[in-house]
């Protein structure tokens, strides 16, 4: 994980409520996957498996800062379970979430997400 002032920086001018939000993803991400590069890529953070390939092959998810929400970004997202039908996007496999309210986020429906995103391998669909 980059280094806490990295992320302050990184934050500084994002509305609190959105800090907050980006913060407790930032843990629960490092909770699940200790092992996982953090990188500030694409005005937002990307988490990858470290050395399992580039920034598609070895994603786990994304953090977008957008106006009035976070989004948690899956690139593999179309591959996820996802029975509470929350998803978002119609790119070829990534799907998000979009979180407004610390409050109202479903935090241990996340974990679950990122854990699955975690576990995906892509490797696995080629025949």
């Amino acid at each position: 994980m980059l280094p806490i002032h990295r992320i302050e920086t990184f934050l500084q001018h994002k509305p609190s409520h959105l800090q907050d939000i980006v913060l407790e993803l930032r843990n629960v991400i490092a909770s699940i996957v200790p092992d996982a590069a953090e990188t500030i890529r694409w005005g937002g953070l990307s988490y990858v498996h470290e050395g399992g390939g580039g920034i598609v092959s070895a994603g786990i998810c994304q953090i977008e800062i957008h106006t009035d929400h976070v989004r948690l970004a899956f690139i593999h997202g179309t591959f996820l379970s996802e029975p509470r039908g929350l998803f978002e996007g119609t790119r070829k496999y990534k799907r998000y979430l979009r979180l407004k309210s610390y409050d109202e986020a479903p935090w241990d429906y996340l974990k679950q997400l990122i854990e699955e995103a975690a576990q995906f391998d892509p490797r696995s669909l080629q025949a």
